[in-house]
């Protein structure tokens, strides 16, 4: 008779946000600039508003909310409220520097429909 092996049904909710490399670089340069770093958690967040609908706040926050989802990526510990993660599952956010200039670049693949200036999307 072979053994059971009892199915591991994972529990931890997919992390919503994915920083590249270099969006998780330039986040720890920032970061460390800041006069206590070591508490900081980057906080991705949709809000209301924008041309679109909503609009993304990234910012740096020393606060942990209840129901935060948390992930290390790269070494940065990123929080995105509850009620943001369901809005940005999937997304993925890079450090663009090209001669049209510098910034963090959300490809968000939830969103139907965003703006020229890609603050905001629907």
């Amino acid at each position: 008779m072979g053994m059971s092996i009892p199915l591991q049904i994972e529990t931890t909710p997919p992390k919503p946000v994915a920083l590249t490399e270099s969006a998780a670089a330039k986040v720890k340069e920032l970061v460390a600039r800041e006069e206590n770093a070591e508490s900081l958690a980057l906080r991705v967040a949709v809000q209301p508003g924008g041309c679109s609908g909503y609009r993304y706040a990234l910012f740096f926050d020393d606060r942990e909310l209840d129901g935060d989802v948390v992930a290390d990526e790269g070494g940065v510990t990123v929080r995105v409220d509850k009620m943001s993660a369901s809005h940005l599952q999937g997304t993925r956010i890079d450090w663009v520097d090209s001669l049209q200039g510098a910034g963090f670049s959300i490809d968000n693949p939830n969103a139907q429909s965003s703006c020229a200036c890609g603050d905001s999307f629907s």
